[in-house]
């Protein structure tokens, strides 16, 4: 008996049939908005290496929220870029920080607007590190040690970190943050930013961790637009080695053990694997950041005319949606989700 062939490009034929059977979807609700705020009025500084992202004063970053809303994208993540840094990372808890400012007036406006706030020491410390540093006296009395320092002559000290992450955390959700995301990759922070929201009555705020966040080259557009590129040595002793996947699984359900309400995986596009094995191991809320890096490259191509942009954007965040994301954090939110609707 003869079997017909197999015509799997019946179901190809037309754009009709293809969303039809379209087995991954995105959607605006699914993308969170990456944001710069500064000091100053009427800011609009666009990132140089970052053509349409841009470094925004308060009121301008009303503006931006105004417009990020009415997309239905329901969410943005704000990082502060403070007039003055520290070797204890004042800006970034103080109860005035240039985020909790932005916060609180972007709450008056747009009420509806989910806001997550980044927590991290590193555009707020001196240095530029994620912690707080143990070096040579003679290093870190400049803003720029000389010579640079070695490995060998800092340590990133975890714990003592942990109380400023924490301060922080709470700061921000005074300042009526709605999720508090971690980025430091400090042991513990979790559960110390946990303990210190519970105790301070922000029992309903969730913690998105980034559980596992690499050591990457893709940061490098991002360190520009906040100013945090590390002053001596590199951040590798405490972000994760890019060729671990086991770790990052520890990573992540050390995170989940101590309270972590939904995870992330930093950067997407280059960690597609390390999405899908999380997404398959683990139930929580997944979310994945297409990072500075991943958009400078789109951008840079699609200026030559070696690409099409919006083809290849669309693209890029399908295949993070298609291995497992849900929560997509893109500095192409606003014009991907122009082109869904």
């Amino acid at each position: 008996m003869a079997f017909p062939i197999t015509r799997l490009r019946r179901l190809r034929r037309t754009e009709h049939i293809r969303n039809l059977v379209r087995e991954t979807r995105l959607t605006p609700d699914a993308f969170v908005y990456p944001m710069f705020v500064c000091s100053g009025e009427g800011v609009r500084k666009e990132v140089r290496s970052m053509p349409g992202v841009f470094n925004l004063s308060v009121e301008e970053a009303v503006k931006e929220c105004r417009e990020v809303h009415s997309l239905g994208i329901p969410s943005v993540i704000l990082f502060g870029l403070p007039d003055k840094k520290d070797d204890i990372a004042t800006g970034a808890w103080e109860e005035n920080g240039i985020v909790q400012q932005a916060a609180r007036a972007i709450k008056r406006t747009v009420p509806g607007l989910l806001l997550m706030g980044d927590v991290c020491l590193c555009e707020y410390m001196s240095h530029g590190h994620c912690g707080i540093v143990k070096a040579p006296p003679q290093s870190l009395g400049a803003a720029v040690a000389t010579p640079p320092v070695a490995a060998a002559d800092y340590e990133i000290l975890n714990d003592p970190s942990l109380e400023l992450l924490a301060r922080t955390s709470v700061s921000l959700a005074n300042a009526g943050i709605d999720i508090i995301a971690p980025s430091d990759m400090m042991d513990g922070r979790v559960a110390a930013i946990r303990n210190a929201l519970d105790h301070a009555g922000h029992l309903n705020t969730p913690i998105l961790s980034y559980a596992a966040k690499f050591a990457s080259g893709f940061y490098g557009p991002f360190r520009e637009a906040a100013d945090s590129t590390p002053q001596f040595g590199d951040r590798r002793s405490y972000q994760m080695d890019s060729a671990n996947l086991r770790e990052a699984m520890r990573e992540i359900a050390a995170d989940i053990e101590e309270g972590a309400d939904m995870i992330m995986v930093k950067p997407a596009m280059p960690y597609l694997d390390v999405i899908a094995a999380a997404r398959n191991r683990f139930d929580l809320p997944l979310a994945a950041y297409q990072v500075s890096g991943e958009y400078a490259m789109i951008e840079a191509a699609a200026r030559n005319g070696w690409i099409d942009r919006d083809r290849v954007m669309m693209e890029s965040l399908l295949s993070i949606r298609r291995a497992g994301a849900s929560i997509i954090l893109t500095y192409y939110a606003k014009d991907a989700a122009r082109l869904l609707a």
